[in-house]
């Protein structure tokens, strides 16, 4: 394990079981240790994230309250479609999930079939400095492929 104190850091491959849960280790969830609640998102195509809820929510409200002040103000017209859009999203993007005993989280329906990973098949858990992220482990192998190259670059950017 990789340390960076107060990011999520880290990669392991865990099994999910018959009931779709997966066993997160204890050092991969340490910047959130006093969370009692999390947030389970939808980030993209065989990729979930694990945020603490409580900042998750906060950041959340306060674009959902930005986008119904335009609306108020009458920014949005003509936009119909995108706000019902933003609508749908935030009904199926994000659920508050508790993690049982021993770092176990129950994969809900409706993320099972977004992550598309079947029990007893494996999942990657990836700390992503502000989440804990689960892939099916050829989008990660994927994305990884695609992403790692950007990595000096990326440090020497958001570092400098």
């Amino acid at each position: 394990m990789t340390e960076a104190r107060g990011f999520f850091v880290g990669e392991v491959v865990r099994t999910l079981d018959d009931r779709y849960r997966i066993s997160i280790p204890s050092e991969l969830l340490e910047p959130a240790a006093a969370a009692g609640d999390y947030m389970l998102v939808k980030e993209r195509p065989g990729c979930l994230s694990l945020w603490e809820a409580g900042s998750w929510q906060a950041q959340l409200d306060a674009g959902v309250e930005l986008v119904r002040r335009k609306i108020d103000a009458g920014r949005l017209e003509g936009r119909i479609e995108e706000v019902q859009l933003l609508g749908r999203l935030l009904s199926t993007r994000h659920r508050r999930v508790q993690l049982a005993g021993r770092g176990r989280l129950l994969i809900p329906e409706g993320f099972r079939e977004f992550l598309a990973a079947e029990p007893g098949g494996n999942v990657t858990l990836v700390g992503a400095a502000l989440c804990l992220e689960i892939w099916h482990p050829d989008r990660w192998r994927v994305y990884l492929e695609e992403r790692m190259p950007e990595f000096r670059q990326l440090l020497d950017r958001l570092s400098g």
